[in-house]
């Protein structure tokens, strides 16, 4: 086909993309025949505009999926809208509009936007999780899991968002607010759906040791998260009451060390001693306030009061203040712990801060080994320190005083400076002094299970996942509250139970939550009246099963046979910030799917790769108020000093001075984001693409540079021009190997390393800079070989083929219009095979040798790969610069190492 002289992108990509579509080129149907590739990228949130972290991201998984098709698999990637939450809401709210008109504009613009970058999406598997058609599955698999007591109702303790009226996950509260409104967050206990999460808890754990192809932060994330920790759970006696206080504790090494028990604001003894006290109420009032987030509390101010009730020591029986601790959670737990300031950091600057007790307990190896090594046996026997810590080392002299020093100090030490929390020997434990933590573990646990006072137990960090929210714009939950039968689940052929779309908004309350019809329906069980649950699901729900609707659109269940022809996934690629929300209910969802027998295999993906983000410089005038006004760097001019360096920035509008920032993640407060379509209109979607495959390696911070775009732009207009000015010179002869000459191996040999190195990098390392650096380097041997003879064509025609080929995962119009060009016709370069790397090419004739003159490089040479010492020792000499370095005279001595370099020392 003709081919136009200059590159002009809009043309060449409306022309590729008009032919995918007319050919429905990435459309897939199951195909036994081929190996199955699953290439997915988190689904989008419909915000209305892609951002460039989207680019990235479904460019990296455009490029491996385009990859993996040429490889010969049969490559599903699809796209979906999680079109739930409360963003929308909010925008209704604020633009007088319904959430689903508003939801559904911006998908269908969003939609044109990702149709611009060319990517190879399966769209005939498009869904909107706001869509009944999909959320009826999810309605119907909670309806199964609430008849097996997978999902249940009780009284939880939440942070709640006085604005927007709703539960905030701990991750959506920062510094005590709310992440959208900024109010201050309180603490309510109010009914909330859950799933048992903590039922697959072990299995969980264990999974992350059988996924090798998941980044080790991920899952070291998680396993934090899950948080499994063996310990003791023990019972204290409290006075006047009669039912004992339980604690868990993972070091009962230290129970004789405890100075007071603390107990969460919510917890019964504390309600009930408010009854009585005015002071312990308000401070349980003044608790309610702030998150629930462990990391949040963990470093706020430690704050508490004196319940005035009285614990009883389990073993010792000596008497324990009991204090409410703001640092205690009732969801955590027992939401009542043991004190032991000398050996907690968080007990020590309580009982520092009200002037409790401090008593060591355990004393470190190190102390241990220095009273050991100032006593005898004799001594021992009569040193109550020594005969605690066990066997010594027999010395004529024997300090008992010295011994009480060290230990003296050492408790000194944890008074005033913080806790020791390591392990060590126990002390001032009675019968326990001189055991070790897991001497002491088997001890006391034998102790208090034979007392039936205690017992061993696993527990866990992991909290069930609460899965109900107070807003509107969410799937309803498919339950039905009647006054005799109390909770009911919807029947599943009454299912969808559906989201009123036409609605209106009268402040932030929820439009369901208003409406009597609405809520107003018939108990299935007796067929009195009733009401249905008005609170709709967490959209966390929505994207945990997201992934297996794309196997199987217009399944009648939500997956149906062709789930397990495409699962798990081969490939998933997403932020690292969802490792512990999304990532773990992801894997826990599809447990549930495969316990139902909706899919055969335990986890959801194979691989997971966390793309990094993308930054871009901030700039910023300092307001009168002492805020900010933050600049878009496209309205910045930077200035240079003659040594192009950064010297300052200039507003283009008034030409006066801006403040340059950090260098930060692209985002609407910073307003430094970047808007893709005015890239891709300004350079095209494959510079794009190019650009933000090259500029860093996928997984680290990608930092945003137009000049880095431009020269993106310049290596494609140049890659253009050397296929046109080939294709104008008519076709190239048919490549014989053997009657090529030097030159025309050596170009060939490049090319062949080239499409090893490609190969590699894209398809085991996902070093797509690297690839791209490989492929201008061939560029560059491409534009110097200037053979003009029938096998210098031919050459040279196989290295443009090639680099088509090799780019299409990265470029994909620029390569369907110069494969087309090179002579292909009306065909899909994505079924043309990957190129496969010759390995008679690969062999070397001759090796390029660098040559010094006493330790500095003062020319190459090529020789032969057979040459001998004395041969290349000739040619090194008679290269011209080496003479010109050596003088004439005759040198001292000549190193040769073999395929690498020729030292001539003079």
């Amino acid at each position: 086909m003709a081919i136009q002289e200059n590159y002009e992108p809009k043309a060449v990509e409306a022309a590729a993309q008009a032919y995918w579509s007319a050919t429905r080129a990435f459309e897939v149907k199951e195909d036994p025949s081929k190996p199955k590739f699953f290439c997915l990228s988190m689904l989008p949130y419909p915000s209305g505009a892609l951002h460039m972290g989207h680019v990235r991201n479904y460019t990296i998984g455009d490029v491996i999926s385009r990859y993996q098709r040429m490889n010969g698999r049969d490559v599903l990637q699809p796209m979906g809208w999680d079109a739930f939450g409360l963003p929308a809401e909010n925008a209704a709210i604020k633009n007088n509009t319904a959430p689903a008109k508003w939801t559904y504009a911006n998908i269908e613009h969003m939609r044109a936007q990702l149709a611009t970058l060319g990517y190879a999406i399966d769209w005939s598997r498009e869904f909107a999780t706001c869509r009944p058609e999909y959320y009826v599955h999810e309605q119907r698999m909670f309806v199964r899991l609430f008849k097996k007591g997978l999902a249940y109702r009780r009284q939880s303790v939440v942070n709640w968002d006085p604005v927007d009226q709703t539960v905030l996950a701990n991750e959506q509260v920062i510094d005590g607010r709310g992440w959208r409104t900024g109010a201050l967050v309180e603490k309510r206990e109010i009914p909330q759906w859950f799933l048992k999460i903590t039922d697959y808890a072990q299995e969980l754990l264990d999974g992350l040791d059988r996924l090798p192809g998941w980044p080790d932060a991920v899952k070291t994330m998680q396993r934090n998260w899950i948080g499994r920790s063996e310990g003791l759970e023990i019972a204290f006696a409290v006075e006047g009451e009669e039912e004992p206080l339980t604690v868990f504790t993972t070091r009962p090494d230290t129970l004789m060390g405890v100075t007071y028990l603390a107990i969460a604001a919510e917890h019964p003894l504390a309600l009930k001693a408010a009854q009585h006290k005015p002071l312990v109420a308000a401070f349980i009032e003044d608790c309610r306030h702030g998150g629930t987030a462990e990391a949040d509390i963990e470093t706020a101010e430690k704050k508490g009061i004196d319940t005035g009730l009285t614990a009883i020591h389990p073993v010792t029986g000596e008497r324990v203040p009991v204090w409410i601790a703001n640092f205690v959670l009732m969801g955590y737990g027992t939401g009542a712990v043991m004190a032991v300031p000398a050996h907690d950091q968080r007990d020590w600057e309580f009982a520092t801060k009200y002037d409790l007790l401090i008593k060591m307990v355990v004393v470190s190896d190190a102390v241990r080994d220095a009273i050991r090594a100032l006593g005898d046996d004799a001594a021992r026997n009569t040193d109550p320190m020594s005969a605690a810590l066990g066997e010594s080392r027999a010395i004529d002299v024997y300090e008992p005083a010295a011994a009480e020093s060290i230990v003296e100090q050492f408790e000194r030490d944890i008074i005033e400076k913080g806790a020791y929390t390591g392990y060590g020997t126990l002390v001032n434990s009675g019968e326990y002094d001189g055991l070790d933590y897991r001497g002491a573990f088997d001890a006391l646990a034998a102790r208090f299970e034979r007392e039936g006072r205690g017992a061993r137990r696993v527990n866990w960090r992991l909290r069930d996942w609460g899965v109900s929210r107070q807003r509107y714009w969410g799937c309803p939950i498919p339950i039905i509250y009647c006054p005799k039968c109390d909770a009911v689940p919807v029947p599943e052929e009454q299912l969808p139970v559906v989201l009123p779309e036409d609605v209106q908004f009268m402040g932030v309350q929820s439009p369901i939550k208003a409406d009597p019809e609405w809520r107003r329906t018939t108990c299935p069980q007796c067929g009195g009246p009733a009401e249905r649950e008005t609170d709709t699901f967490d959209t966390f729900m929505e994207s945990s099963w997201y992934y297996a609707r794309y196997t199987s659109p217009g399944a009648t269940d939500m997956v149906d046979a062709r789930a397990n022809h495409w699962l798990p996934v081969d490939q998933y690629i997403g932020g690292i910030e969802h490792a512990i929300l999304h990532l773990l209910y992801f894997r826990f969802y599809h447990k549930l799917l495969r316990d139902a027998g909706l899919v055969h295999s335990d986890e959801p993906a194979t691989n997971l790769l966390c793309q990094g983000m993308v930054i871009a410089e901030t700039f910023y005038r300092d307001n009168a108020d002492g805020s900010r006004e933050w600049i878009n760097p496209a309205d910045v001019e930077i200035q240079r000093d003659e040594r192009a360096r950064v010297v300052g920035a200039l507003l283009k509008a008034d030409g006066q001075p801006v403040k340059i920032g950090a260098t930060e993640k692209m985002s609407k407060s910073k307003n430094n984001g970047v808007d893709p379509q005015s890239m891709v209109g300004k350079y095209g979607a494959d510079t794009v693409r190019l650009f933000s495959m090259f500029a860093a390696p996928p997984d680290q911070s990608l930092e945003w540079n137009e000049a880095g775009v431009e020269g993106m732009a310049r290596f494609l207009r140049r890659f253009w021009r050397e296929v046109v000015s080939h294709v104008q010179q008519g076709p190239a002869p048919a490549l014989d190997p053997a009657a090529l000459d030097a030159r025309q191996k050596t170009l060939r040999r490049q090319v062949h390393e080239a499409i090893q190195k490609v190969s590699d990098d894209i398809g085991r390392r996902y070093s797509f800079n690297t690839a791209i650096a490989a492929l201008m380097e061939l560029l560059n041997a491409v534009a110097k070989f200037d053979d003009a003879s029938g096998q210098g064509r031919a050459v040279r025609h196989e290295a443009l083929e090639s680099m088509v080929l090799l780019m299409n995962p990265v470029t994909p119009h620029v390569s369907h219009a110069l494969w087309q060009a090179l002579g292909h016709g009306e065909t899909l370069i994505e079924d043309q095979p990957w190129p496969k790397a010759d390995p008679a090419a690969l062999v070397r004739d001759a090796v390029t040798l660098a040559v010094q003159v006493n330790g500095k490089l003062r020319a190459t040479i090529e020789v032969a790969v057979s040459a001998g010492k004395d041969e290349i020792e000739r040619l090194a000499l008679a290269e011209p610069k080496v003479a010109e370095y050596t003088g004439g005279q005759a040198p001292k001595k000549v190193i040769v190492v073999p395929g690498k370099i020729v030292n001539i020392v003079v």
